[in-house]
This record gives structure tokens, C-alpha cells and sequence, in this order.
């Protein structure tokens, strides 16, 4: 079952691509799959989520948006014993609004909606005292903002907080990671433990409140908000001749974690988003390459959600999914991959503050990408 170092290189990346639907604001998984190739290895990809969320009990029709974000890293092996990476990715993020019609979310001129970006990126040195070993460490630069609007008899109408909007400027700060790894090439094994901090922002924002006589309000301060630390588990061995079995666990830090403008605070006692249980997911899967040219993948996953009840800004209690991901390559020293999911949306109940609102249902969403890495 032995494989030689280039079919183990095209297995290791024959993985699924496509972005995670996951508990809280977690969207890219945060891999640093690409530091473990073997060589000097580049990649650039692109993922597309399409989510339907809706309620029937709420008279929703869906209130998430599509969204897609980018990432592209590069690994240079400096010398036998030193490797550099750079790693930029998106992890977390929403996008959602509700529609127009008839609900408690909308005052038939708005209706409510969330955006927060955020950008990672992530600088890397490892030390390999043997062919077997791999200790990494590294600091992280993120930025964060974000847009909130809440309208509706959701939150009490404009004479409450029907009418509130929040901007929070973006907002740049440093964490770190570090990890190790331990993998037999020759038989595609590989193990790593990697840990990311969380990184602590405290965002410029502006409040504004719109009364019903006209009169706004506004209030800038300082938003604290912090983004959590996780661990990520990624395991694969080789099964049978071209053919691997891998595996990813993934613990994100989210109980306990909440974003409370002062204004928002004062006026309601409430947060604008909280999470009260930590986030465990799981991904596992085959891959094989079936000529010199292509390569193939199948996966299962779970996330646990976040808490139940959730925020009205992401009514989804996590998610199973499934997946299939393709891979040509046209020469042994670069690939073109595709993948696509299809997750089953966990049901929830919305809250506006400490109020259930109502039941999210049957929901589901549809992610795919497209990635190109080279080897040189």
C-alpha cells in the first residue's frame, strides 16, 4: 500500500473545498492543510455558499444572502529542516436580510440586515527535526466591521429598537498559532494538532436610533468584541493502493460569547448577538486518484451548532452535509479542483434579546468552489 511521494502530494490536496455553514460566524474552518504539502506549494481558491433559511411560523420566505469569500496561501521549504508560509482566508462572517413582506422584521420600507467581514492573515515558520515532525508557530493579523440594521415588531417597533443601526469601523488586531504534525509520507500518514487564539478588537462604533417623531440619536464609543479560539484535529492515512481516509474535528470557543454596543445595551439589557455553547464540528471522508490525472473525493459532515435559542441575525442550529470533490491534474506539478456540498440546516427558534420569536424550519443550503494549486 506503499505510495510514492508525488501520488501522496495529489492526495494530500484532494480534499473538499467548499466554505462550512457553521455554528456562530464560523465560515472558512481555518485549515493550515497548505503548510503541511510537501516542497514549495502555492494555491489560490475561491467558495460560494447559497443558503436557504425561512420560516413559515414567522412568515419568512429565506433571510439569508448568498455570500463567497477567496483564500490563497503559499509554503516555501527555506531549507531540510525550516518551512515559511503565508495563509490568507476569511473565518468569519454573515450576510443575511430579510425580505419585505408581512414580518416582524421589516417596517415595510427596510427590513433587517447583518454584515460582518473579516480577514485573516496568517504568517507561519516551522521546524522539522526529522522527515516525521513538523512544529509550527506563527502570528495572525485580523481585521473585523461590520453593518447592523434591526427593524420590525421583532424588536419592538421604532418606538424600541425597530429602528437602530450600528457601524462598526474596521478594526485590526494580532493573535497567534501554533501546532505540530507527524506523518509518514510513504504511506500517506499524517496527523496535526493545530491551536488559534482568540483575538480581542475593540471596534469604533456608531449607534444611531431612529425615534418615531424623526429624531435620530447617535452614539460613538468602543465596541469590544472577540474573536474565539479553536483547535483543529486534521488525521488522514493511506487505505489501499491511491486511496486515502481523512478526517477533521474542529472545537471553536463560542460559549459565552457576545457583542454588546452601549447604546443597544442601555436601551434593552439585551446583546446584539450572543452564543451560549461551543461549537464542535467533524468531517470524514475517502479520496482517490483513479489515473495521472484526476482524483476524486467523498465526505460526511457535522456541526453542532452554537446554542439554541440563536440570534434572529443566523436562525440555524448547525448542520449535516455532504460532499463530493474532483480533481484534474494536467501535469504533476499543479491541479484544478472543484467541490460541491449540500448541507441539511439545523431547525431553531429566533430571539430578539431574551424574547423566542419563533421557529426556523426545514432549511438548507448548497456550497461549492473552485481552487488551483501549483508545485514548484
Amino acid at each position: 500500500m506503499k505510495l510514492n511521494k508525488i501520488y501522496s502530494a495529489i492526495l494530500l490536496s484532494t480534499l473538499p473545498l467548499t466554505p462550512a455553514f457553521a455554528a456562530g460566524l464560523d465560515r472558512s474552518g481555518q485549515s493550515i492543510s497548505v503548510f503541511l504539502q510537501p516542497g514549495n506549494y502555492a494555491e489560490a481558491g475561491i467558495s460560494v455558499l447559497d443558503p436557504t433559511v425561512k420560516s413559515s411560523q414567522l412568515n419568512v420566505t429565506d433571510m439569508a444572502e448568498d455570500y463567497y469569500f477567496p483564500s490563497a496561501a503559499i509554503k516555501v521549504q527555506a531549507t531540510e529542516q525550516i518551512s515559511l508560509g503565508l495563509l490568507y482566508d476569511q473565518p468569519f462572517g454573515a450576510d443575511a436580510m430579510y425580505n419585505l413582506e408581512q414580518s416582524m422584521f421589516t417596517n415595510g420600507i427596510e427590513a433587517t440586515k447583518v454584515e460582518v467581514e473579516t480577514h485573516n492573515l496568517t504568517a507561519l515558520i516551522g521546524y522539522q527535526p526529522t522527515e516525521n515532525w513538523n512544529f509550527y508557530a506563527g502570528p495572525v493579523y485580523q481585521t473585523v466591521q461590520s453593518t447592523v440594521s434591526l427593524r420590525g415588531l421583532a424588536y419592538g417597533g421604532a418606538s424600541k429598537l425597530g429602528s437602530y443601526d450600528i457601524n462598526l469601523r474596521e478594526d485590526e488586531a494580532y493573535g497567534w498559532l501554533a501546532g505540530f504534525a507527524y506523518q509518514i509520507p510513504e504511506i500517506a500518514l499524517k496527523a496535526a494538532l493545530t491551536y488559534r487564539s482568540e483575538i480581542d478588537h475593540k471596534a469604533k462604533s456608531v449607534e444611531t436610533f431612529s425615534s418615531p417623531r424623526g429624531v435620530d440619536t447617535l452614539l460613538t464609543s468602543n465596541v469590544h468584541a472577540v474573536t474565539p479560539q479553536s483547535v483543529n484535529l486534521d488525521l488522514q492515512t493511506g487505505v489501499a493502493a491511491n486511496t486515502i481516509a481523512f478526517a477533521n474535528v474542529r472545537w471553536v470557543h463560542w460559549d459565552q460569547f457576545a457583542v454588546t454596543p452601549k447604546y443597544l445595551k442601555n436601551a434593552s439589557g439585551n446583546n446584539l448577538i450572543d452564543y451560549s455553547d461551543d461549537q464542535w464540528s467533524a468531517n470524514v471522508g475517502v479520496g482517490r486518484k483513479f489515473n495521472n490525472k484526476w482524483s476524486g473525493s467523498a465526505s460526511v459532515g457535522y456541526d453542532s451548532g452554537a446554542g439554541n435559542p440563536v440570534t434572529t441575525l443566523g436562525p440555524t442550529e448547525g448542520y449535516w452535509n455532504v460532499g463530493l470533490g474532483a480533481q484534474y491534474s494536467p501535469a504533476e506539478n499543479y491541479f484544478i479542483q472543484a467541490g460541491l456540498k449540500y448541507f441539511w440546516l439545523g431547525d431553531a427558534t429566533a430571539k430578539a434579546g431574551k424574547t423566542e420569536l419563533g421557529n426556523f424550519e426545514d432549511n438548507h443550503a448548497l456550497g461549492y468552489g473552485m481552487k488551483i494549486g501549483y508545485r514548484f
